[in-house]
C-alpha cells in the first residue's frame, strides 16, 4: 500500500499571483492566469529559491536568524471559504487574496489549513506541491488591509487563526493555471499522539 492515499477530494485553481517584491510594509500581489513552478518555487517569486533564510517562525531550531536553511515555504495556499470566513469576521465584504500574498487560491477542499504536513496537490501535469504546514497569520496582510480599510487591518489575526492556508514547496515542475483541479493525497500514518 502506497504512503499516500488519494482522497476523495479534488479542489479547484480559482486564483493565482505572485509577490515578486517587497519594498514597502503592504503586500502586492500580481495575479496571472497561469504559473510555471519548479525545483525552485515561482521564479520572480519574493518566496522563491531552494533555500531560504530562518526566520522567526524556526527561531527554536536556528537561534541565528537568517541561517540558510531549505525552503518549504515556497508557496501559499488559501481556500476560498476560509477567506470568506475571515472577512465575516472582520466585518468585510471580502478578503482579496492578493492582500495576503498568496500564491494559490483553492475551492473545493474541506478544513483546508488543516491538512496534515506531507499532504500532496497534484495538477493534471503532474505539477506536485508538498505541504509543509499551516500558515500560521502574521501582521503584513494586517497592514495591506489596513491601508485599503482604515481601522480592520488589527483584526486581521485572529480572524484568520486556522484558517490562513498552508505553506507548500514544489515536489515535481509543472505549470498550475485557473481552473485547473488539485488532486489531494495524504499520508496514510495516524496523527502523533506523544
Amino acid at each position: 500500500m502506497p504512503a499516500l492515499v488519494l482522497t476523495d477530494f479534488i479542489g479547484t485553481i480559482t486564483w493565482l499571483g505572485v509577490v515578486p517584491e517587497r519594498v514597502t510594509p503592504e503586500i502586492e500581489t500580481r495575479a496571472f492566469p497561469s504559473l510555471a513552478v519548479d525545483f525552485a518555487g515561482i521564479e520572480g517569486s519574493v518566496h522563491g529559491g531552494e533555500q531560504r533564510p530562518s526566520c522567526s517562525r524556526v527561531l527554536g531550531l536556528y537561534p541565528t536568524k537568517g541561517t540558510t536553511i531549505a525552503n518549504t515555504r515556497q508557496i501559499s495556499i488559501v481556500c476560498q471559504d476560509e477567506l470568506a470566513l475571515i472577512a465575516q469576521e472582520m466585518g468585510l465584504e471580502r478578503i482579496d487574496p492578493a492582500w495576503l500574498g498568496a500564491t494559490i487560491v483553492v475551492a473545493g477542499i474541506p478544513d483546508f489549513s488543516h491538512l496534515p504536513p506531507s499532504t500532496r496537490l497534484q495538477a493534471p501535469d503532474g505539477a506536485t506541491l508538498t505541504v509543509d504546514m499551516q500558515n500560521r497569520p502574521c501582521h503584513f496582510p494586517g497592514r495591506t488591509i489596513e491601508a485599503v480599510f482604515t481601522g480592520k487591518g488589527g483584526a486581521f489575526k485572529n480572524a484568520a487563526k486556522h484558517r490562513r492556508g498552508v505553506t507548500a514547496w514544489v515536489e515535481c515542475p509543472g505549470t498550475l493555471r485557473l481552473g485547473q483541479s488539485l488532486r489531494v493525497f495524504t499520508p496514510d500514518q495516524r496523527p502523533w499522539q506523544p
